[in-house]
Parts: C-alpha cells; sequence; structure tokens
C-alpha cells in the first residue's frame, strides 16, 4: 500500500488519539492539578473554564477532520466506517457543543453550580468515552 493510501487512515487516527489524548489530559490531569496548586477554587475554575473553551474547539477540529476521512472519495458516504464511528464522532461533538454553550455559561454564572457542574463533568465523561470508542474503532479498522 501507498504512502497516499495510508494517509487518510493514519489522519483519522491521529486525529482521534489527539481528541481522546487531549480529553484526557485537560479533564483528568489538567485541571485537577489547576485546583490543587493555585491560590484560589475562583483563580482555577476561572483557568479551567478557558481550558474546556479550547478543549471544545479541539473536539470539534477532530471531529470534523474524522467526518471528512470518513466521506472518503466520491460522494458516497461511508456509513459503516471504523466500525461504526460515525455515530460516537457525532455524539462526541454534540456533548462538546452542549458542554460548552448551554453548560458552562450556567457553571460561570453559578447557577445552581452543584448541578450544573455535575452535568458538564457527566457530559465530558461522556465525551472522553465516545472519543475513546472512536479511537478503538478507527484503530481497529486498520488501513482503508
Amino acid at each position: 500500500m501507498s504512502f497516499m493510501q495510508r494517509l487518510p487512515s493514519g489522519l483519522a487516527l491521529l486525529a482521534a488519539a489527539l481528541w481522546w489524548g487531549s480529553l484526557t489530559v485537560t479533564g483528568f490531569v489538567t485541571v485537577p492539578l489547576l485546583f490543587t496548586h493555585l491560590p484560589s477554587p475562583a483563580l482555577a475554575g476561572n483557568m479551567a473554564a478557558k481550558l474546556f473553551t479550547a478543549q471544545t474547539w479541539i473536539a470539534l477540529g477532530c471531529g470534523l477532520l474524522l467526518i471528512m476521512l470518513a466521506r472518503g472519495r466520491g460522494s458516497k458516504a461511508k456509513m459503516d466506517w471504523a466500525g461504526g464511528a460515525i455515530a460516537f464522532i457525532a455524539g462526541g461533538m454534540l456533548l462538546a457543543l452542549l458542554s460548552e454553550f448551554a453548560v458552562a455559561p450556567r457553571i460561570v454564572a453559578r447557577d445552581n453550580l452543584k448541578l450544573w457542574h455535575s452535568v458538564g463533568s457527566g457530559m465530558y465523561l461522556l465525551q472522553w468515552v465516545c472519543a475513546g470508542v472512536t479511537l478503538w474503532r478507527i484503530r481497529s479498522a486498520g488501513p482503508s
């Protein structure tokens, strides 16, 4: 298989790995460290909000690239691409958008903070699962 034939599957694997890896590092390493080492929870929360916004754009960029690669050449979409990863890509992207534009503003406004923080954390975890399943399925599908 030539380099040009392997390029789409390699890019898909890279995009899925970037998406899952960035979610992992941001949500499970960096943000907890902010709350441990910054002088106040308010300061840590403000920085965490900025990191989660950046993470949303990474998720959307990786998701869009994966969808474009899933389409392949020609006009017919490959709906079974990478063992059904498309549904997880779309779900993860939707979760990222909802977290950023529906949940995050309520957390920042401190509107029922415990509830919205729990909802946001759950959605982040679900997005992490979607990205992980996407990565697993793309890796398992191998070169296309």
